[in-house]
């Protein structure tokens, strides 16, 4: 008898313990990858805990790819993503949890070319940019500029900008072997900010301390700025969509809630007041 009421009394303290457990991840929702979306994803986190205080929000970056990883291993609620998922990614995850993630929308972004502001290069066409970070152009007199080599920084292969960048605008192609990996948006910006030969690129909303350069499709088209109508109507050559991924499982309650939220008009606005641009009305509910 004391053997049995040993054993009922552990499955008593276990049961306990996984009903706390449950009870303290009903209110807490994890967000985790995308660097260029942590300042977004935070400013979101801190104006929904202020509107439901019992909901604690917590946010880390550390790429898309991380991101994707700990959705697979379900050790995050939310995976933001700065690109779309891939295949592999998918089977991941429906071998995990046996099903595919549910992807939204939640903004867009103009991917911006950045250099020092004291640097007197306006615009650039794809392929100039093409050029430099594949290493084909390397000195700025080659583009109208001084004669000094060009110091390329790019992201860290973890990031979902970096995979972007490198299918989108370089074509696949390689990035030059001399160029300075960065842990993140911000630490590319800074290095340009203080760097008046460097070129980087990064989200919409890290412009602080550098220029964007206006972008040109080809030589023969016209250069466009990264703005909110020239990427909703998709005339900037280097625009997307910013993403958040769930387990469907998880896609419920709270963490519902607050997706439905994030693509609400209180959720896109703070997408506008950070410096990306809101989902178009037609894809808020989608």
């Amino acid at each position: 008898m004391k053997a049995i009421d040993k054993q009922i009394s552990k499955l008593t303290v276990a049961t306990a313990l996984l009903l706390l457990g449950n009870a303290v991840h009903a209110g807490t929702i994890t967000a985790k990858g995308s660097d260029t979306l942590v300042i977004l994803a935070r400013k979101w986190a801190e104006v929904y805990m202020t509107k439901k205080p019992e909901t604690k929000i917590q946010i880390t970056g550390g790429g898309t790819g991380t991101g994707f990883a700990a959705l697979q291993n379900q050790t995050t609620d939310l995976c933001n993503a700065s690109r779309k998922i891939r295949p592999r990614e998918i089977e991941n995850c429906i071998r995990a949890f046996g099903k595919r993630p549910t992807e939204y929308k939640v903004a867009l972004d103009g991917l911006s070319v950045y250099v020092n502001s004291e640097n007197p290069i306006k615009e650039l066409s794809l392929p100039q940019v093409e050029a430099i970070f594949t290493g084909k152009i390397k000195n700025w007199k080659d583009l109208g500029g001084p004669n000094a080599p060009i110091t390329v920084y790019s992201r860290e292969n973890s990031s979902g900008t970096y995979e972007f960048f490198k299918e989108n605008v370089l074509k696949g192609r390689d990035f030059v072997a001399s160029a300075q990996t960065m842990p993140g948006t911000a630490a590319v910006l800074q290095a340009v900010a203080k760097d008046k030969n460097g070129i980087g690129y990064g989200g919409a909303a890290y412009g602080t301390g550098a220029k964007h350069l206006l972008i040109k499709k080809d030589e023969g088209s016209p250069a466009i700025e990264p703005t909110e109508e020239t990427v909703v109507k998709g005339t900037y050559p280097i625009w997307r969509y910013l993403y958040i991924y769930v387990n469907p499982a998880l896609d419920k309650g709270e963490v519902a809630a607050y997706l439905n939220w994030i693509r609400s008009g209180e959720g896109q606005k703070l997408v506008k007041d950070v410096g990306y641009f809101p989902l178009p009305e037609v894809l808020r509910q989608k």
